[in-house]
């Protein structure tokens, strides 16, 4: 491993000159320069107006640095430290990328690629200043405000597939936006590790991958949280954010059926399983979140919520609601859960159900008299039924069948398509486990638990082509959205027919 990255000089005083001769442009660094370790290419310069080697992608828009090309090195072009300062916010408002950002980027051995070269702009990023690594969360975070101006509900950045973009997604379509710049991999990479603490860096190299909490305040004094990811892409880090909402909607504007909506209050049922599954990015969280206010202004008791990482926070009103992450506060979904059920909860979340441990966990918890919520990544509730069911070896599938029937209560499955004149409006799936429902999952009968919906909007159930015709109905949505939406095509389309 070559020595650590020194420390970085401060900004001097005046511009350098340049000397151009005949044949290429001769830099005079200023005093004190930098000196890349033993093994990094030195850089190149180009003076002010000079072409760049390569066109830059997306058309070269200014500012976050130069952008790469598809499948090559980027081609960096240094400016004198004068015309630097004047030129460090684009025509844009965008701040430029801090000046020391770039070195460092360059000062990674050729030889070291993937995993190793990442842990090297690890250790250099350690022994920077905190004004220095506060000037790089200040620069990626103008981007994350921008989100709000944007109404985006999410951002993705870094890796060869951004090409070196910053990208929203805006009522569900997700486009680069040329406006905030380019810059090349190896400087996203440095910005983003940036923002990882140690643990969550120990969580990266051991799985590639690490889920976190972040936020900024704006200048009014409000905190606005995301959910993050940074991840590998192809020898690189790439990140999402998603917005956190700041505030809440009330589970009257959720839509669901007088029967539903007691159903999910604490003071009417107080144990059982209740389910928001959907697609990524189909407001389960929403959901969820509307569900835990209303029960933290209708009874007096204890909510302890299990994530990864947390997304919003409840203030407590008439409930105790502790919020525990997990790898600050808890080691697994499965650990969350197992503690939960030793401090007194009356209701406890658990963030998803990604594995049998957690399931188990979680149809324990609901079978020892506690209410609790989770979500799941399927797109109806019967697949979800089937989802968890085949979690399971065969053997022991018709043990979970039995405990799912006992403990289930309610699954709601939602979408978001997309709403005429813009944004998006919430159709969603409701299953209310009756009598029959039980029969039918132990008996492993799932398929007929459709019909039940269908013919069960007595008690609140409906399906989702039920609900998307409704919105059609009520001009909300078009045909067209609706059918491409629907998870039974053939009974959408009957359903408009007959209105």
């Amino acid at each position: 491993m070559p020595p650590p990255f020194p420390p970085f000089p401060p900004e001097p005083p005046s511009a350098p000159t340049f000397t151009p001769p005949s044949a290429a442009p001769a830099f005079t660094p200023p005093a004190p320069t930098f000196t890349p370790p033993p093994g990094a290419p030195p850089p190149t310069f180009a003076p002010l107006g000079a072409p760049p080697e390569a066109p830059p992608a997306f058309g070269g828009a200014p500012g976050f640095g130069s952008a790469p090309a598809f499948g090559g090195a980027p081609a960096f072009v240094a400016q004198p430290e004068a015309a630097r300062a004047a030129a460090d916010v684009n025509d844009d408002g965008f701040t430029r990328i801090p000046p020391f950002v770039r070195p460092l980027a360059r000062s990674a051995p050729r030889l070291l690629v993937g995993e190793d070269r990442l842990k090297f702009y690890a250790e250099q990023i350690a022994q920077l200043s905190a004004d220095q690594r506060d000037a790089m969360r200040a620069f990626f975070e103008q981007f994350v405000a921008r989100m709000a101006t944007l109404g985006a509900s999410d951002l993705d950045m870094g890796g060869p597939a951004t090409t070196g973009r910053v990208w929203y997604r805006v009522d569900g379509e997700k486009k680069p936006h040329f406006e905030v710049g380019a810059a090349s991999n190896d400087e996203i990479d440095i910005l983003l590790l940036n923002l990882l603490s140690d643990r969550q860096l120990n969580d990266l190299w051991e799985a590639r991958s690490a889920d976190f909490g972040y936020q900024i305040d704006d200048a009014d004094g409000t905190t606005r949280r995301f959910r993050c990811t940074a991840y590998y892409d192809k020898d690189h880090l790439g990140a999402c954010l998603r917005a956190i909402n700041d505030s809440i909607r009330s589970i009257e504007t959720l839509g669901f059926h007088p029967v539903i909506q007691r159903g999910l209050l604490f003071s009417n049922v107080k144990a059982g399983l209740a389910l928001v599954t959907g697609v990524t990015g189909s407001g389960k969280s929403t959901t969820l979140d509307a569900i835990i206010d209303a029960n933290n202004h209708d009874f007096d008791g204890h909510i302890v919520i299990i994530a990864k990482p947390l997304e919003y926070v409840h203030a407590p009103d008439r409930c105790i609601i502790r919020h525990r992450e997990v790898g600050p506060d808890v080691p697994s979904f499965k650990s969350g859960v197992q503690q939960a059920l030793r401090q007194d909860p009356d209701i406890i979340m658990i963030g998803e159900m990604r594995d049998p441990e957690t399931i188990d966990a979680a149809i324990e918890a609901a079978d020892t008299g506690h209410k609790v919520f989770s979500t799941l990544h399927t797109a109806s509730a019967v697949e979800s039924l089937d989802r968890m069911v085949a979690e399971y070896p065969p053997h022991e599938q018709e043990r979970v069948r039995n405990r799912l029937a006992d403990v289930l209560n309610c699954v709601v499955s939602q979408k978001l398509p997309p709403k005429i004149g813009g944004g998006r409006v919430l159709a969603k799936e409701v299953l209310w486990v009756t009598a029959s429902v039980k029969a039918a999952i132990l008996n492993n009968n799932t398929g007929e638990i459709y019909q039940m919906m269908w013919e069960g909007g007595n008690l609140g159930m409906t399906t989702l082509e039920q609900d998307l015709a409704r919105l059609v109905r009520e001009r909300r949505i078009t045909p067209e959205t609706g059918l491409q939406y629907a998870n039974n095509k053939k009974r959408f389309q009957q359903l408009l027919q007959s209105s």
